[in-house]
């Protein structure tokens, strides 16, 4: 399939009508703002304007766009269209309009974890994507995901059944006991999805502002239409739909204004490659490295805990003289020379002048600092005693110290 440079408003009028499949759209949200960005190696920076002289200007843009999306989808198909809070309430009243209230199916949320400098307002880690059917016999794939932790899946196992007062209960045979329901295959997909963004140094990433993540869009064409279906992008940018369909094995078509995103299309489709999300892939438990004892040290000194690090466990919320202290808990098996020594290392890399070493064992009760040449200082402090004290003690005690050096 292709990827055609210019409006995708002029293209798509010489489309026949429904002829398409399924729809994707990430188009301007109207941010008023012109987005930039280099790629991984600095030398090349790709830009386009989202700037609008009104937000009438921008509705009618967009609906003379949905409307000819309306006009080339097959009565089977879906459209998805990406979008934030900037213009998402203009946005769902055009699909209203265009496609109907009635065939309205889902407003799914995308969250990720990504951290800006935001102060007046709640941090932003989520967009939306309003998913319509052009009629009640659009096409829909149901996609299962794992039970979670807290689910009892031994109940979720039996079959139930309605006794005389029509509420439901465990059925039972003739010998009374439990009956087993058929096979389950998992927890049909919800309507928040969380999905890595992509950071400066995926694999797929390729310096477009406003890239998506390809496992995003493998998702939404995963559950919208079955293999050779065509799949259409009109705002295509870098491609990450393309990319997705082609790795799914359906036929594809983008449009975008842009020269720069067209031939960046081009290029990633000859070659389609996606980053593997390790967080999707083993949960988020895999994350977390902490045992029980250390969880609450931490927690006993409001410690910021640190997943994953031999050396550094957490760092304390205080700062001295503008630095981060870390601290470092001795693991069961640990001599607190060793523990010391990890402490030591990390601080040194990371610049940390102050240290905080909570020993868990052994009746050696001072640290000599002996075993480094690390101008640093380093306190410790025993667990037993974190244990017996309330924890704004132990932290104000720390503080304390440090302060009257």
């Amino acid at each position: 399939m292709s990827v055609f440079h210019g409006d995708c408003k002029d293209i798509m009028e010489n489309l026949p009508s429904e002829g398409i499949d399924m729809i994707y759209l990430d188009p301007p949200f109207f941010t008023q703002k012109v987005h930039n960005q280099k790629t991984r190696r600095n030398d090349v920076e790709y830009s386009f304007e989202d700037c609008w002289d009104s937000i009438e200007q921008y509705i009618e843009f967009m609906e003379i766009r949905l409307q000819e999306c309306y006009r080339v989808l097959k009565k089977s198909g879906n459209i998805f269209l990406h979008c934030d809070k900037n213009a998402s309430h203009h946005l769902r009243v055009i699909l209203d309009n265009v496609f109907g209230i009635h065939n309205f199916k889902n407003e799914i949320i995308w969250t990720y974890k990504r951290w800006t400098n935001s102060k007046s307002s709640l941090q932003s880690q989520h967009q939306t994507i309003y998913f319509y059917g052009k009629s009640k016999s659009s096409k829909f794939n149901t996609l299962y995901t794992d039970y979670s932790a807290t689910t009892n899946v031994d109940q979720i196992l039996q079959e139930r059944a309605r006794d005389s007062n029509g509420k439901s209960t465990y059925k039972k045979n003739q010998q009374g006991e439990i009956v087993w329901g058929k096979e389950k295959k998992g927890v049909a997909l919800g309507d928040v999805w969380e999905i890595p963004y992509l950071n400066p140094k995926a694999s797929e990433r390729n310096g477009y502002p406003t890239q998506k993540p390809v496992l995003l869009l493998e998702r939404i064409i995963e559950i919208s239409t079955d293999k050779n279906d065509v799949v259409l992008d009109p705002f295509c940018g870098s491609g990450s739909t393309l990319v997705a369909a082609k790795l799914l094995g359906r036929k594809f078509m983008g449009i975008d204004f842009s020269e720069d995103a067209c031939t960046i299309s081009r290029e990633r489709i000859k070659y389609p490659l996606k980053t593997n999300s390790h967080l999707m892939d083993n949960g988020v438990n895999h994350y977390l490295t902490k045992t029980p004892m250390e969880t609450a040290i931490l927690a006993s000194l409001e410690a910021i805990p640190v997943q994953r690090n031999s050396g550094i466990d957490g760092f304390l919320r205080i700062t001295q003289d503008g630095q981060a202290i870390p601290i470092k808990i001795q693991a069961p098996h640990e001599s607190l020379y060793d523990a010391e020594s990890k402490l030591i290392q990390a601080a040194k890399k990371r610049r940390c002048q102050y240290m905080v070493l909570v020993r868990t064992h052994s009746n050696y009760s001072q640290i000599a600092f002996s075993n480094s040449d690390y101008e640093g200082t380093l306190f410790t402090i025993d667990s037993l005693e974190l244990s017996m004290a309330n924890w704004y003690t132990g932290l104000e005690n720390i503080a304390h110290s440090i302060i009257n050096l």
